[in-house]
């Protein structure tokens, strides 16, 4: 019975001397390889100021070790460590604050267990804390390199590019950083663990991948980060395309010409290389500026070219970097339009001229009778010379004496799209020279009804004036003879000799009165008609009402 009490009295008293004894800690703590670790660690035992003095010391043990087994760590400068954690593992706390904090640095697969904490201090402290324990996972290295920049990346601007690895430790092993992609000109190594790489970025960078590639050389394991760079710049390396019908477009090689025929539908497309993306327009002409743009997109339409299509268009890309331009020159290629012939006579020569505009340049020849003439051409009777500039042709023909009667000549233009001709009767000076064809007939048929109509039109002016005065004059008993009438009937034959007949022969003969002495080379005469408004004569009766108008008829010879 008595030993029973003395019993439970000694284990009472070591409890309450173990209860003094309390550890704080995280219990499982897991890192991955080649990174650091810091365990935080708070510990208490129990001790009263008249205990005799002694020195305090702090050890982790690993467990499963020896039964005399080395400390992983200690502050014990006369214990020994274990060769494989001695300088990796560490107690950056002071344990006279009750501070056991572990650091573990370059973590190793093999350092994966469990450890414990002990105290030491004087002959009566000495306990290890097994009830709470510290069980470390050391797992494989997934954390990748961090890199950073500052946005946006411009071309030609240099820049600082920063590659860390977080979870590495101070004062660990040096990190290896290489940097690996197009924008580097070969592989860049860095022994820093904040590895800084300058880069000045080009715009063929932009798009292409940039690796930073860090390597722990205590586990010589090897992690890696890949971004895409983001480089800004200006618009350049500008092409003008052909979108023909559905097919895929054509990259003009050279913009000096394009040709385009006349009447044809045209769709350009411009395209730009730039980040970001450039505002694209066309101009017809140099973009000036305030300038309206004919088109504010890529393509440029056209539905039916003209020729005033003809010239310069300029395509225009812009973004907040800078802006660039490329231009086109349009070339509309159009079959001849033929100007002429037109002849005139100066005693002893015929001259005509004939003039004819496309694109490609034409190609002029005259036909003279039978005869055909191109290009520079000379000789005792005639001379033809020719000259040709941009899209105008031009040709002269200069005929010596008097040309044949019913002498039959044509000018006519061609190239690669079609041809055009207009042909003249030459007839000896004196009488009618009649140019023939689509549009010199047109017009002398139409001059020839306007004067008649003209004519036609001013006699019944005046016969209708004149019967209203004579009617007025009638109520008043007057018997006067009608000079309005009179001068309408002088005026009608007159230009009735002046016009001739419309229908009569180019050689038609004159009459006898007016012929020529025999072998004179005949006159041509030229009759103007005239209407001008006169100041009315005063007739004899003053109380007569209205007014007379007079015309009158100029012959010149």
């Amino acid at each position: 019975m008595v030993t029973a009490l003395l019993l439970s009295l000694l284990w009472a008293g070591s409890l309450q001397e173990e209860s003094g004894y309390e550890l704080h800690l995280q219990e499982r703590v897991t890192v991955q390889e080649g990174l650091c670790v810091l365990v935080p660690c708070s510990f208490s035992y129990p001790w009263s100021p008249w205990a005799p003095a002694g020195e305090l010391y702090t050890y982790w043990y690993r467990e499963g070790d020896s039964q005399y087994p080395s400390a992983v760590v200690t502050t014990n400068q006369r214990k020994s460590v274990k060769a494989e954690t001695r300088g990796r593992f560490r107690l950056v706390g002071d344990p006279r604050a009750n501070d056991c904090s572990l650091s573990i640095r370059d973590a190793r697969s093999r350092d994966t267990g469990t450890y414990y904490f002990r105290v030491e201090r004087g002959p009566r402290v000495r306990y290890s804390y097994t009830d709470k324990r510290l069980n470390l996972q050391v797992t494989a290295l997934t954390q990748k390199p961090d890199i950073h920049f500052p946005e946006p990346l411009q071309a030609g601007i240099p820049a600082n590019l920063t590659c860390s690895l977080p979870g590495s430790c101070e004062g660990g092993e040096p990190l290896l950083v290489s940097w690996v992609g197009n924008a580097v000109d070969s592989l860049d190594v860095k022994t820093d663990p904040s590895s800084v790489l300058t880069l000045t970025p080009r715009p063929r960078d932009h798009g292409t991948n940039l690796t930073c590639q860090v390597t722990l050389q205590g586990p010589r394991v090897t992690t890696e980060r890949t971004i895409q760079l983001n480089v800004s710049y200006s618009p350049q390396n500008l092409t003008i395309s052909v979108l023909e019908n559905a097919t895929a477009p054509k990259i003009l090689l050279t913009t000096s010409s394009l040709p385009v025929l006349e009447g044809q539908a045209l769709r350009l497309l411009c395209a730009a290389d730039s980040n970001p993306i450039a505002e694209l327009s066309w101009f017809q002409g140099p973009p000036a500026l305030n300038a309206t743009p004919v088109s504010s997109t890529e393509t440029l339409e056209l539905p039916q070219v003209e020729l005033g299509h003809e010239g310069e268009f300029t395509c225009h890309a812009q973004n907040w970097l800078g802006s660039q331009h490329i231009s086109l020159s349009l070339s509309v290629h159009h079959p001849p339009q033929l100007l002429g012939p037109s002849c005139s006579w100066e005693d002893p020569r015929l001259h005509c001229n004939c003039s004819s505009r496309a694109q490609p340049a034409p190609s002029l020849r005259w036909q003279l009778g039978e005869a055909l003439l191109q290009g520079n051409h000379s000789n005792a009777s005639l001379t033809v010379t020719s000259s040709a500039q941009g899209p105008w042709a031009h040709s002269s023909l200069s005929l010596r004496g008097a040309p044949g009667s019913g002498l039959r000549l044509s000018c006519e233009a061609w190239n690669m799209y079609g041809r055009a001709s207009s042909s003249a009767v030459l007839l000896l000076p004196g009488n009618t020279v009649s140019i023939s064809g689509v549009v010199p007939g047109a017009l002398g048929g139409a001059g020839v009804t306007a004067l008649l109509f003209l004519c036609l039109g001013l006699l019944y002016f005046c016969i209708v004036r004149a019967r209203r005065m004579q009617a007025a004059r009638k109520r008043e008993g007057a018997d006067d003879e009608d000079p309005v009438m009179g001068t309408v009937t002088w005026v009608s034959d007159m230009v009735s000799q002046a016009v001739g007949a419309p229908d009569s022969a180019p050689d038609q003969a004159s009459p006898a009165g007016d012929a020529s002495p025999s072998g004179e080379p005949q006159e041509v005469h030229y009759a103007s008609l005239s209407f001008s408004g006169k100041k009315p004569r005063e007739p004899e009766d003053q109380e007569a009402p209205g007014t007379i108008e007079y015309s009158e008829i100029k012959i010149n010879k």
